[in-house]
């Protein structure tokens, strides 16, 4: 059986034609399914719709967070309510084409254990998002080591790699790395993102900017690296410097003014700050490990009713 699990943010108008699309596909191609709805903490009506369409379609299944805990945590949930031999993840927006789920159904019966949706394009977007968006995957590619250029959240896991990915014990998860850290049997299939039908997207630059920050300290320690090579940096230019005043000195001329000490304190002051500020994050990323806190809390389920009539 295959399980689809759609994490789903003030998804209102999306989560009844997202049910019926994926319904449509997979009955067609007479593939077992279940439907694994997760609110996040929705202000709108998308657990009521959840709740809607699961009288509706005995494959669907629901769970709603007791608040929001962020879409990494909705896809682990999902995964882990999920009872399907393998696990596809998809956003609720159909921006992911429920079509490819068959290609990448078919790629996993021939013994792939993890199948990852890779973009074709992105779609229409502002050339500033577009711009923000590449920067954005170069820095993490360079980050986690992992090409992330044309990476999405859009993929399918066998179970044996589902267990494996809910096995790992960190609390801050960026599950678009980690199920390719994994490893095992790996294949891709190329997709066009699609068109929101209804609603906004959720990611703006500033957001963009925050999931890069977190992931990059979450999957790696590139950042530290950098406060590393800051000051390097600045003991080479000090190094420079200082040959230069003692040059001047032994020559009779003396650095004339302050400029130069007072451009030194401003410049050190600032990477003494900025260092301080990312060994911070840091430290505080450690501290929510240490506290061992659950990723998420779920205040409603929703069980599958064919499951009772089996």
């Amino acid at each position: 059986m295959l399980s689809v699990i759609l994490p789903a943010y003030n998804e209102e108008k999306m989560i009844r034609k997202a049910s019926a699309r994926i319904d449509e596909i997979l009955t067609a191609e007479r593939i077992d399914y279940e439907i694994v709805f997760v609110n996040d903490g929705s202000k709108d009506g998308t657990w009521e719709e959840i709740t809607k369409a699961a009288a509706e379609n005995p494959h669907v299944t629901g769970v709603c967070f007791s608040r929001n805990f962020g879409k990494e945590s909705a896809m682990l949930a999902g995964l882990a309510e999920a009872s399907g031999d393998c696990c596809a993840v998809m956003d609720c927006d159909l921006q992911h084409p429920p079509e490819t789920l068959v290609e990448m159904y078919r790629l996993w019966e021939q013994g792939y254990e993890v199948i990852e949706g890779v973009k074709r394009t992105r779609g229409k977007e502002s050339a500033l998002h577009r711009a923000s968006a590449g920067l954005f995957y170069k820095m993490l590619s360079k980050a986690v080591k992992i090409d992330m250029s044309r990476a999405s959240d859009f993929k399918l896991l066998d179970r044996r790699a589902v267990d494996a990915l809910l096995s790992l014990p960190e609390r801050n998860v960026f599950f678009r790395a980690l199920s390719s850290w994994i490893g095992f049997k790996t294949a891709s299939v190329e997709f066009d993102v699609q068109e929101r039908t209804e609603g906004e997207s959720k990611w703006s630059t500033w957001s963009l900017i925050q999931y890069a920050v977190r992931n990059i300290v979450v999957f790696s320690t590139a950042a530290l690296q950098f406060v590393t090579m800051a000051g390097i940096v600045v003991f080479i230019a000090a190094v420079i410097l200082g040959i230069e005043t003692l040059v001047r000195y032994f020559m009779g001329r003396a650095v004339e003014g302050f400029t130069t000490v007072i451009l030194l304190i401003l410049i050190i002051g600032s990477l003494v700050m900025i260092s301080l500020g990312i060994i911070g994050y840091y430290i505080g990323k450690i501290y929510e490990e240490v506290k061992g806190r659950p990723r998420y809390l779920i205040a409603r389920k929703i069980e599958r009713r064919a499951a009772h009539t089996a």
